[in-house]
């Protein structure tokens, strides 16, 4: 099918400094359009993974699940659907002659998490989920040489509904928090899709940071989970049951996705092994005290508000341990529990790399 970009006629987006420029998100797309249609990559100081992905209107949604979306949204087709998307992006509709043409219009949608910007937030969120969606577009010019972003912070259950609910942005200008260190991130990540993908950047553009950006591939093995359980407990553990723990977490490690139950027994035992302790998600302040004192070995008193208790008490307990250069943290039992563990401060780095090499939840509070 034949390929076309509309025109409108505002400030065009290719600041040779900048990374979020025209040049460097076309290069994207082209190697998007050109080898690979999607991937996902994973890159230093990013939860998980950077989901990079190339669709197109109407092809994309050219199939039951998109076209029952499109209904329920209270559209008849796709072209109906990116008509109101362009609305918001100021591109001018398409017209009825290129809609039976066929015509595709394609676009890219970026998605990577970063930790919540508050600690408020943090209270109730592990991980913010950034979407960004870039659409092609012609300024002051009859070929493609701009973009519009559109962005929001929410999962794509209904994928055509959640394009719908997202919003025009200027990277330069966050309203809010969470989309302060999305926009600030955006740039890293399109730095590291272009070092994944091997796209040359112009000498000209200042880069966040100048290291390498994808880590390097490291081999898990027994000494890996010797490391975790040694940081984990601050040392306080037995060379034998280290080895015996250690192994039997690698073997779990080995094991299919299938076996999901037996990998996470092995986790509680790892972590029952050591100093914690296993709290459900209501716990009050004496308890706090209580297990946090047992698990380092001296009393440890905090100042909190009259009723306050569960989450609410962790910025009083972590101001308590910093005392200690000590920082409570929780394996993550994706249940109604947390199971704690305290960790040395200067440790909290690498557990988090460990977590991730591991595949061991653990989390900050």
């Amino acid at each position: 099918m034949v390929k076309d970009f509309f025109s409108n006629f505002f400030g065009r987006n290719n600041d040779p400094k900048t990374i979020v420029s025209f040049d460097v998100i076309y290069s994207i797309y082209s190697y998007l359009y050109n080898e690979v249609n999607s991937f996902d990559f994973k890159m230093k100081g990013i939860h998980d993974t950077v989901s990079v992905n190339f669709y197109s209107f109407p092809t994309s949604f050219d199939h039951e699940e998109g076209r029952n979306e499109i209904e329920k949204s209270g559209f008849k087709n796709a072209y109906e659907v990116l008509n109101e998307v362009y609305k918001k992006i100021n591109i001018d509709p398409i017209s009825e002659e290129n809609i039976k043409a066929e015509l595709e219009y394609d676009y890219i949608h970026i998605q990577f998490y970063t930790e919540p910007p508050t600690s408020e937030m943090k209270k109730h969120l592990k991980h913010v989920l950034h979407n960004f969606v870039i659409f092609f577009c012609c300024t002051n010019s009859l070929e493609t040489n701009d973009f519009r972003i559109l962005y929001n912070n929410s999962y794509f259950l209904d994928y055509t509904r959640g394009l719908l609910d997202t919003e025009y942005i200027d990277v330069n200008e966050p309203k809010n928090d969470i989309q302060k260190i999305g926009f600030k991130e955006f740039e890293r990540v399109l730095q590291g899709i272009c070092q994944y993908a091997e796209i040359e950047l112009p000498e000209s553009i200042e880069l966040l940071s100048q290291e390498n950006l994808i880590p390097e591939e490291i081999e898990v093995t027994q000494e890996t989970f010797e490391e975790f359980i040694k940081l984990i407990s601050r040392g306080n553990v037995e060379d034998k049951l280290l080895k015996k723990q250690s192994k039997k977490l690698l073997k779990n490690f080995k094991k299919e996705s299938k076996e999901y139950h037996a990998i996470v027994e092995g986790y509680f035992d790892a972590f029952e092994s050591v100093d914690c302790w296993n709290s459900d998600w209501k716990f009050d302040p004496e308890d706090a005290e209580y297990f946090i004192s047992e698990m380092i070995g001296e009393d440890l008193n905090f100042e909190y508000p009259e009723e306050t208790y569960s989450h609410d008490l962790f910025p009083y307990i972590q101001s308590a341990l910093e005392k200690h250069d000590l920082e409570l943290m929780t394996y993550d039992t994706h249940g109604d529990n947390y199971l704690f563990f305290v960790a040395n401060k200067s440790d909290v780095g690498r557990i988090l790399e460990l977590s991730e090499l591991t595949k061991i939840e653990v989390n900050q509070l």
